[in-house]
């Protein structure tokens, strides 16, 4: 992930001014933005300011951006950065895993961070090359409570004995998706080995 070929060419295309490319990091790491700043239980007004100071922040560094494939890593660094620049200066929050995170190196949580947030950049692409009869189904059973089989049944036009197979059928062809095989065969990432 950390030498993903699509960030190297949207870091290029957006230093060469094309629009369309910056915008596409915009739109691929703005939840990982929200994520670092939700961590610190930061107002929705104070996530926007950060947003725009780590986007502006940016713009003034993207030309001198040594290696691109490294962006998600240094969005994370500097999210966190402008978090603790905005608690500092307000004085108002403060950060939620403080005294966790008190031992934790800060750019071993930008990692983090950044894993999490590619991996369920990964996630939903591979949902998203599914049918949608199994994206429906999935979501179904996904869902905080899982829908009743009965109701997934009603839904999906399925006997309730056939929802298990279609389920495991839906899990299979997911782990078959060219998105998903790559993180597969990845193997776990580093933090998760412990």
């Amino acid at each position: 992930m950390r030498d993903d070929p699509s960030v190297v060419d949207l870091v290029t295309r957006a230093r060469d001014g094309e629009k369309s490319a910056w915008d596409e990091l915009v739109e691929r790491y703005a939840p990982l933005v929200y994520s670092v700043c939700r961590r610190y239980r930061l107002t929705q007004p104070d996530i926007d300011d950060v947003g725009q100071s780590v986007w502006l922040r940016l713009v003034e560094h993207l030309p001198g951006l040594r290696e691109p494939a490294a962006l998600p890593g240094w969005i994370a660094t500097t999210t966190q950065r402008e978090c603790f620049r905005l608690i500092r200066s307000t004085s108002r929050v403060e950060p939620v895993d403080l005294a966790e995170s008190a031992d934790v190196p800060e750019p071993a949580i930008a990692e983090e961070e950044v894993l999490r947030h590619e991996r369920r950049r990964i996630l939903r692409a591979a949902f998203a090359e599914l049918s949608r009869k199994c994206q429906v189904l999935l979501a179904l059973l996904m869902q905080d409570p899982p829908a009743p089989y009965d109701e997934i049944g009603r839904t999906l036009r399925l006997p309730i004995g056939s929802i298990g197979p279609n389920r495991a059928r839906c899990l299979t062809r997911l782990r078959q998706t060219p998105a998903l095989a790559v993180l597969v065969a990845d193997g776990p990432d580093e933090p998760t080995r412990r």
